[in-house]
């Protein structure tokens, strides 16, 4: 199993949230799970990645050339895929994996969670999509999904399209506990 970790390249953030990170990558990493990340070598994006190749796992980062180009790429990583752009790093990243979680981020991780939420539910991405919501990061928008939801402009069985958790170890049981058989959500897409 592969999946792709989306998260921020902030180095400013509270060190919980780098702890989090750190222990999804040791959790992957011991559970043989590889990892496809947006290859930075800051903030989450760096704690996820060491945790990962401390742990002997394998991680592999798809970065854009003009970040490449910037330094801020991660040296250590198990393999770099260098792209073109934004656009073909996060089709790429999508085509990489079976499983996208969310840690919390900025507004390219949120970008990135929202195609993710898109794709699913016209039936182009078909694996989890799992959001951890460490300290309570994405309540806001939560709420603003529900929103959607209240007043139509998202169907309420959309909501079945991601599962928020509140730590590593609950992403590794949502992992573990995946049934599969993913819904066709594009029959339901037009409201």
């Amino acid at each position: 199993m592969t999946v792709c970790v989306f998260a921020a390249s902030s180095s400013r953030v509270d060190q919980e949230y780098c702890r989090e990170a750190a222990m999804l990558g040791s959790l992957l990493a011991g559970a043989g799970i590889d990892v496809v990340f947006g290859g930075g070598g800051i903030g989450l994006m760096n704690d996820l990645a060491d945790a990962v190749i401390e742990n002997g796992g394998r991680i592999t980062g798809v970065i854009p050339a003009f970040m490449q180009a910037e330094g801020w790429g991660h040296t250590g990583v198990t393999e770099t895929i260098v792209t073109r752009d934004m656009s073909e790093r996060k089709k790429k990243m999508f085509e990489m994996s079976d499983a996208v979680i969310a840690l919390p981020g900025g507004v390219g991780t949120l970008e990135e969670l929202t195609e993710a939420i898109t794709l699913k539910q016209l039936s182009l991405f078909h694996g989890q999509i799992l959001i951890l919501n460490t300290r309570g990061f994405y309540d806001s928008l939560i709420d603003f999904i529900d929103r959607m939801v209240d007043s139509n402009f998202l169907r309420k069985e959309h909501k079945g399209i991601w599962k928020v958790v509140n730590t590593p170890d609950e992403i590794m049981e949502a992992l573990k506990n995946n049934k599969g058989g993913d819904e066709e959500w594009r029959k339901i897409a037009k409201i």
